[in-house]
């Protein structure tokens, strides 16, 4: 019997979710609530929607995953787990000399990750200038951009969307992480930036906005963002919950960076562990 898309794809998230867990607790700290929050998105993201080989990462026919928001390399990095890119054997290494996991995302260092994240605003320029290349070689694939509601407040990301729309790169499917928190506060204080469907939309976009913590919902998302007939770029804003799926995590008021206890950790894993076995029986 096939098992329901849904739920392989709930399995995937918990595991992506555990895996950035088991890495938060090798440095004791680490940008977690982010990743808890994105797993959904990654689960269906590398599961469901991105054409890849994970023997290959270099292969040319690829979609290309942007990873804008450096910062939220642990995520990517517990994606590229899940879909065997990177060898379970590493997590231990994370944020360590000499690892292919650094605490920010570096393209030269770690198989899967295209490009250096760390100065925010970057990714969907360089998104840009990826689509353009790719639609000259008649190249078919998809350049994912992932981003942060943070980066909404750089100039150089509506440039970006405007060159975007502009050439009409329908080959550019963007993800807006909003979970509405910032290193200095709630995101939305830091720089209004509602109503952004509708910015968006003005800038020649094609727009969704979901639960990003919703698998059915964001499935569907990637589905009609890369089945969109026009061509034009097209954005998916994901509302996303830090620290998803651990209550503790889920209740702090800040968690744009998390130190906890080594038993705090534990708890977690733990927390996911008994959830998912107990609606898995």
């Amino acid at each position: 019997m096939q098992e329901n898309p849904i739920t392989s794809l709930r399995s995937a998230a918990y595991r992506i979710r555990r895996y950035a867990l088991q890495m938060g607790a090798v440095q004791g700290q680490g940008y977690i609530g982010q990743a808890l929050g994105m797993a959904d998105i990654l689960a269906v993201a590398y599961r469901h929607a991105l054409s890849y080989r994970a023997d290959d990462p270099q292969w040319e026919g690829r979609d290309r995953f942007l990873l804008s928001h450096g910062h939220y390399a642990i995520a990517l990095y517990a994606a590229l787990l899940e879909a065997g890119i990177l060898p379970e054997t590493e997590l231990e290494t994370y944020g360590s000399d000499d690892s292919r996991l650094p605490m920010s995302g570096m393209a030269t260092y770690t198989p899967g990750m295209e490009m250096s994240g760390g100065s925010l605003g970057q990714g969907l320029i360089i998104a840009v200038g990826m689509a353009l290349g790719m639609r000259q070689k008649n190249n078919p694939a998809f350049v994912y951009n992932s981003m942060s509601d943070g980066e909404l407040d750089e100039g150089s990301t509506w440039e970006a969307a405007l060159s975007a729309s502009h050439f009409g790169l329908g080959n550019i499917i963007n993800l807006v992480d909003i979970n509405n928190q910032q290193a200095d506060g709630p995101s939305g204080k830091m720089l209004g930036f509602e109503p952004l469907a509708e910015k968006w939309t003005s800038f020649g976009w094609f727009v969704q906005r979901v639960d990003g913590n919703d698998l059915a919902a964001v499935r569907k998302a990637f589905d009609t963002a890369r089945n969109h007939s026009k061509a034009q770029p097209r954005v998916i804003l994901f509302d996303t919950l830090m620290g998803k799926g651990v209550p503790f995590l889920e209740q702090r008021d800040k968690n744009h960076f998390i130190r906890v206890d080594a038993e705090e950790w534990q708890q977690a894993i733990d927390f996911l562990d008994n959830n998912y076995q107990r609606d898995n029986k």
